[in-house]
């Protein structure tokens, strides 16, 4: 579950978001739609820590984002609109590096590898080196990222996912798993 409680950035006199309040309950599917300028991407990093906010608390699976920030983004994959990727590292070295990261224990990477690898179609993909990727393979390997781990909440940019990963059994969004 996250919760958001009365949020509130602010750069100087303005306000990219004003008093914001809101509960993802788990199992729930939840987006933010609005123009640009709205305070969706602010509200988004803000939720998984990359940005502190002036006012207000976020709560992930419980633990405050300010207070417990190594256990709240435990629970949570993020990939940002521009995944944050080494162009001289191939998929696999990339990916592994995440996983160190994050904290897996090495004798379940491999085995995690594997399935993100075969969950975002790279297993093709994975001694090529990032530089020589596609857009669109690049986004996957951010994606790969952002479900190393298993974490039960997923936060990827909605613009880019591609229907078919709609079907595949894999839920996207502010996405929380039911289920270990």
């Amino acid at each position: 579950m996250i919760e958001v409680k009365n949020l509130v950035k602010r750069y100087g006199d303005h306000y990219a978001v004003n008093h914001l309040s809101f509960t993802v309950e788990d199992g729930q599917i939840f987006g933010f739609l609005g123009p640009n300028g709205a305070g969706k991407s602010t509200t988004m990093n803000i939720m998984t820590g990359y940005l502190a906010a002036t006012e207000g608390q976020v709560l992930v699976e419980g633990h405050d984002i300010l207070e417990e920030p190594e256990a709240a983004r435990a629970c949570i994959g993020y990939l940002p609109e521009i995944p944050p990727l080494y162009p001289d590292m191939t998929v696999e070295e990339y990916l592994r590096f995440c996983a160190e990261l994050k904290k897996i224990p090495k004798e379940q990477r491999t085995d995690q590898l594997t399935k993100v690898l075969a969950l975002t179609h790279l297993e093709d993909m994975s001694a090529r080196l990032i530089r020589n990727l596609s857009k669109g393979y690049r986004q996957r390997v951010g994606l790969a990222q952002a479900i190393l781990g298993f974490p039960k909440i997923i936060i990827p940019p909605w613009a880019w996912i591609p229907s078919r990963w709609w079907r595949s059994g894999i839920s996207f969004g502010i996405w929380q798993r039911t289920t270990p």
